[in-house]
């Protein structure tokens, strides 16, 4: 008996730019496995549009007239949950990224992206996996350095976790997929996969990439409260 083909990707564009919109529509569906199944140019279209059509992935750009993509993101998943939304912006703001993360983003990208990329972006989040736009990833520690309001300090946060999650979480930092974290521990992939839901728990998250944030938050802060008695150290 013939397996069933694997469905298309179905895919939600928001842009209130139509010639955006329509170039990438036009790249989707120009991929067998992925479909557009709707768009739209405002936030009020999206959210009126978006949840019954039940997509997959969800491409939205950050700055729109009535609105901003990441308030659409928050809204999508809290009616879609399995929905994994990537940003689309034009500017290059570790702020709007911070947002984004905390809204249960899957990915970041800027618009001078190749087609290609973006597709591959696409296909990234729709596994579960993250997409972080490299240059803007770089600069956002500068943001987190201040624990939000209302929060503990991300490595108190970490405590929590058994001595194998941090490991995990560790390498989850170090931007590793399932796969080549489950060789670097000698564990299954389904192993792996259980650690991270946990952890995730733990640290009152959603996403794989809120927990490499704070992986790298904590990680500074070691690096910081290693180098402290250094400072003070009177030379000989």
């Amino acid at each position: 008996m013939t397996e069933a083909p694997t469905p298309p990707t179905r895919v939600f564009l928001l842009d209130d730019h139509e010639v955006v919109l329509r170039g990438v529509r036009d790249l989707i569906n120009d991929e067998p496995d992925m479909v557009v199944v709707g768009d739209a140019s405002s936030a009020e279209e999206a959210l009126a549009r978006g949840p019954a059509l039940r997509p997959d992935v969800a491409v939205l750009d950050v700055r729109l007239p009535d609105g901003n993509g990441i308030t659409v993101c928050r809204e999508l998943r809290s009616q879609v949950p399995e929905v994994a939304c990537l940003m689309l912006t034009s500017f290059d703001d570790e702020e709007a990224l911070l947002d984004a993360i905390m809204a249960g983003a899957a990915g970041y990208v800027l618009k001078r992206i190749k087609g290609s990329d973006l597709v591959a972006a696409i296909r990234t989040v729709a596994t579960g996996a993250s997409m972080l736009d490299p240059a803007t990833t770089a600069r956002l520690m500068s943001t987190l350095r201040d624990p939000q309001a209302g929060k503990p300090p991300e490595d108190e946060r970490t405590t929590v976790l058994t001595e194998r999650e941090h490991a995990v979480l560790d390498l989850v930092g170090e931007g590793l997929t399932n796969h080549e974290i489950a060789k670097r521990l000698y564990l299954s992939e389904k192993t792996v996969k259980n650690h991270i839901s946990r952890l995730l728990g733990k640290l009152g998250v959603e996403r794989r990439v809120q927990a490499a944030v704070i992986a790298a938050q904590a990680h500074e802060h070691e690096h910081a409260h290693d180098a402290q008695p250094l400072r003070h150290r009177k030379s000989p």
